[in-house]
């Protein structure tokens, strides 16, 4: 992989990873296009995730840090509540992780448009769905918070928009557009954080050391800064109500890719 590859395919995860409109179907159809190998793909892979974390923190910088000294104080009050919802979240994706992860993989390589394009019709559904229904005020609560999670699990699929299916969700769900936003950025630091460890201790990533070291830091500091960006982007973006535009984005895209597969 060269540099610029890497920036192309850095700038195309931070921007997707926060926008509904799914960064592994961008990665998929990025490296096909681009013709990176699947062996190249895994360390570049969790590399940008990982920079897209980065970016979560610091722009949540301060609703974390209220939540690590309120659950700190180990008393059940709203922010230990909040880390309960979260965990009660993550119970879908993990079942997924543990069990069914080579099944998934076997959609990820550049080589499946076709399937990508029809995740990201599914993804077009989603977003038109959430936009032409009437918004709720609720809350964030665990029977929500697991249907939510249910969502993101289903996002593992190349295609399938996490920030997309987890915030259509839950407005569906009648949960308030802001804190659905939040809660949909925040959910995700654990598990991709826990699978970028699993995949450091299997020894995964040293198997796919083939990729440079310039084009995995120039990928990083491009998810980084543009996925920054984006995050802060997504947040006005769902106050204001304007994902009906996503959805004919991933319909056009998805048409494209599967007539292209």
């Amino acid at each position: 992989m060269e540099w610029i590859e890497a920036l192309i395919l850095g700038l195309i995860q931070g921007l997707t990873e926060f926008l509904p409109v799914s960064s592994s179907g961008h990665l998929e159809i990025g490296k096909h296009l681009l013709g990176v190998e699947a062996r190249e793909s895994l360390m570049f892979t969790v590399a940008v995730h990982g920079a897209t974390v980065l970016s979560t923190i610091v722009v949540f910088r301060q609703d974390l840090a209220e939540i690590i000294s309120g659950t700190l104080k180990f008393q059940w009050n709203k922010e230990t509540k909040y880390v309960f919802y979260i965990m009660v979240s993550m119970v879908p994706v993990a079942i997924i992780g543990l069990f069914f992860k080579d099944n998934v993989e076997q959609f990820f390589g550049g080589e499946n448009l076709v399937f990508v394009g029809a995740m990201l019709l599914v993804t077009a559904a989603l977003l038109a769905f959430a936009h032409f229904w009437r918004s709720g005020k609720r809350e964030i609560k665990p029977g929500n918070a697991f249907v939510i999670g249910i969502a993101q699990a289903l996002a593992v699929l190349p295609g399938i928009s996490r920030s997309g299916a987890t915030i259509s969700t839950g407005l569906l769900l009648g949960v308030d557009k802001k804190r659905i936003a939040r809660f949909s950025f925040l959910m995700v630091l654990i598990p991709i954080l826990g699978e970028n460890f699993l995949d450091l201790v299997s020894g995964e990533m040293t198997a796919n050391s083939e990729i440079g070291t310039l084009p995995l830091l120039v990928g990083f500091v491009a998810a980084f800064v543009s996925g920054w960006l984006a995050c802060r982007w997504m947040i006005n973006i769902v106050k204001r109500g304007k994902l009906i535009w996503f959805a004919v984005y991933c319909l056009v895209v998805g048409s494209i890719a599967i007539i292209a597969g």
